[in-house]
């Protein structure tokens, strides 16, 4: 006898409070994001044989391109061992986090995004998660989707390495780096309100925000996108950026103004990075077989 079951876990794109999510800082202050799932799934495939069981794995994007592809695995994998078959996407996402945390130092907001789908809005307090409700607005889901552009470098990077690195500073009291993740919370805040009610002078103030505390935590988080983005910024063609997962190298995130789109990605495709079509998914983790 033979057979296989499948299962997959959308990647996601963290627009706000990334960083917060980790501990400690969520049993120090309460951590506060805002994500959604997008388009592009890890897949892992187990096949049964008669006495044998491998796993294959299909990833969309490089690993190590900030959208969470390690943690939509560890998802996808603890689906296909979950004996509560989805009735409890919680617990299949602390699964994931517990089983990737024993690797690297991470957040839990990955694993909620790619268990849960959709867009969320996420509190952490200690090693709780609580999902908050969040509707945005169809008008805001559609200029996001216009306007939108995630971009990959080409270069991956090692978001252990970066993680580590700020937060020993934070444990040695840098009130520089404090400060940076208290800025990175409260643009979580202003995101979910500018979705909500269609602010979008909301969504590019929380970007900018981040940005700013990014930069407070660790300058060198944004160096791999600088030569890139600053001549857009510049240029008005795009508003407002953010790299996506810890940084360092992977996909950023740019809002486009109205007329910048068509200038800015031609830009970023002269310069060598590759645009990511995508689209929102509302569906999270599934098991097929």
């Amino acid at each position: 006898m033979s057979g296989s079951t499948e299962s997959s876990a959308p990647l996601r794109v963290d627009l706000a409070g990334g960083w917060t999510d980790v501990p400690p800082y969520p049993t120090d202050f309460g951590g506060e994001v805002v994500n959604f799932a997008i388009n592009h799934r890890v897949r892992v495939r187990k096949r049964e044989e008669v006495e044998d069981s491998d796993l294959e794995f299909d990833f969309p994007v490089p690993r190590g391109s900030g959208l969470g592809t390690s943690s939509a695995m560890n998802v996808a994998l603890a689906a296909l061992t979950s004996s509560s078959q989805l009735e409890n996407l919680d617990e299949i996402a602390e699964q994931a986090f517990l089983s990737e945390s024993k690797e690297n130092r991470c957040g839990r907001q990955d694993h909620w995004a790619s268990a849960v789908g959709g867009f969320n809005h996420l509190l952490f307090i200690g090693d709780s998660v609580e999902r908050m409700p969040f509707e945005p607005m169809k008008s805001s889901l559609n200029w996001l989707k216009k306007h939108l552009v995630i971009a990959y470098s080409g270069s991956s990077r090692n978001s252990g390495e970066i993680q580590e690195s700020v937060w020993s500073s934070y444990s040695n009291g840098d009130e520089g780096v404090i400060q940076g993740l208290h800025k990175i919370r409260s643009s979580a805040r202003e995101m979910a309100k500018g979705l909500q009610q269609d602010r979008r002078d909301l969504v590019v103030s929380s970007l900018r925000g981040v940005c700013e505390g990014v930069d407070m935590i660790d300058p060198t988080i944004h160096d791999p996108f600088r030569a890139v983005v600053m001549p857009l910024i510049e240029s008005g063609s795009i508003v407002a950026w953010k790299a996506l997962g810890a940084g360092g190298g992977g996909c950023s995130a740019l809002l486009c103004s109205p007329s910048g789109k068509e200038y800015a990605t031609q830009y970023i495709e002269d310069e060598g990075w590759q645009i990511l079509d995508w689209d929102f998914d509302e569906q999270g983790v599934q098991v097929i077989g």
